[in-house]
């Protein structure tokens, strides 16, 4: 008989964050299943203790009463933390995990809880399970998100132990395509220079199995909310100061590689606030989007963007959505990768640089069904362009 698992969810405390908004407990119904032992599940009667902890006598046919045969054991010590706790396998939906069984305290062990949550989410995931050591999570488990797991063992008492050291993973977009591997996360998020109204974050290089395409930079407001600042093809970012919070404002960084996979988050740093946001810069940028043919299920476009500031752009990257269903198949004179609407189109080595007044251009073929609606936004290297 298959072990029955609980699935329930509750908020978790921020650090720096009022106590008062802390719990909030809800029963989710059953998430999980695994296979505990032979043997495992039955249920036998104990016999009640007595006042004063000994075991109660039992009751002879006879009419005498026999005494009990030995004295219960009363040390409360709790299983040991399992160990070896790993990730077999990480798919876009779920994550199987196996870990080594823990050591027996005062009494067998008869089953592990399991505690999980999203990065940069105040929502923490929970289930039970039988005396089983790996099972496979898929209530919550979402494509291209990062999420970390602890497991601890319980006794028949309620008695739990410590939980494991936390294991963190990230689910990549994709079960199918030729790169299901996300890169290594950036390393030594650090603040730089800050002025008046921006400061500079830098950090160390991440690595792909087949290449980092750019870094993603989020504002996280320290509770549940991450806002994705810029989008940037190397390793430093310079931006406006954000404005003044009542909660914590962290910076952290994921590397994207043309299939769309994200790292696991770097570190988090704090900037300075400021009370008003500054004014956002002019456009130094002008892009212009053309349909060169269409027909009935596919397109070919072209996209230039003309550097309309006073200085080189060495190195770029090209931000967009589709407000149609428009899926890139093929592309040149740029490394293109699309996740859902958002497409990122990256410099090749001959036209990395783009001088003042200077233009690159890139193309690509797609398909779509309802919609080939042009798309009406456009950044360079995070910051937005005129479109015309």
């Amino acid at each position: 008989m298959a072990a029955v698992s609980s699935s329930s969810l509750l908020r978790r405390l921020r650090p720096g964050l009022p106590a008062a908004v802390v719990v909030s407990t809800a029963v989710l119904g059953t998430a999980l299943t695994a296979v505990p032992p032979a043997g495992a599940g039955a249920a036998y009667p104990a016999v009640a203790p007595a006042p004063g902890g000994a075991a109660a006598p039992v009751a002879d046919p006879t009419g005498t009463v026999s005494p009990p045969t030995s004295t219960p054991s009363t040390t409360p010590f709790p299983p040991s933390p399992p160990t070896n706790l790993t990730a077999t396998q990480v798919r876009t939906t779920s994550v199987t995990l196996t870990w080594t069984a823990a050591t027996r305290g005062c009494c067998p062990v008869v089953g592990y809880d399991i505690t999980y949550y999203q990065a940069f989410d105040d929502v923490i995931y929970s289930l039970s399970l039988g005396d089983v050591t790996t099972t496979t999570i898929t209530n919550y488990i979402q494509p291209g998100r990062q999420y970390s797991f602890r497991v601890s063992a319980r006794d028949g008492d309620g008695r739990r132990s410590a939980a494991t050291d936390a294991l963190t993973v990230v689910t990549p977009v994709t079960d199918t395509g030729p790169d299901t591997t996300p890169p290594s996360a950036p390393q030594n998020l650090t603040v730089g220079e800050v002025t008046g109204s921006t400061a500079t974050l830098s950090w160390a290089p991440s690595t792909d199995n087949v290449g980092v395409l750019g870094y993603n930079v989020y504002r996280f407001d320290g509770w549940f909310t991450s806002t994705l600042v810029a989008t940037v093809p190397g390793t430093t970012y310079t931006g406006p100061l954000p404005p003044s919070t009542p909660l914590r404002t962290l910076y952290y960084v994921r590397a994207r590689d043309a299939a769309g996979n994200v790292s696991i988050a770097s570190n988090t740093v704090t900037v300075p606030t400021t009370t008003t946001p500054p004014p956002p810069p002019p456009s130094t940028c002008r892009v212009t989007y053309r349909n060169q043919s269409e027909w009935a299920g596919g397109f070919v476009a072209t996209v230039t963007v003309q550097n309309t500031g006073t200085a080189a752009v060495d190195g770029w990257i090209v931000t967009f959505g589709f407000p149609g269903d428009q899926q890139i198949t093929n592309a040149w004179n740029a490394t293109v990768g699309q996740t859902g609407a958002t497409v990122t189109a990256r410099n090749v080595d001959w036209n990395r640089v783009i001088a003042p007044d200077g233009s690159a251009t890139f193309g690509f073929q797609g398909r779509w069904g309802a919609s080939d609606a042009p798309p009406t936004g456009f950044s360079l290297n995070g910051a937005p362009c005129t479109v015309g």
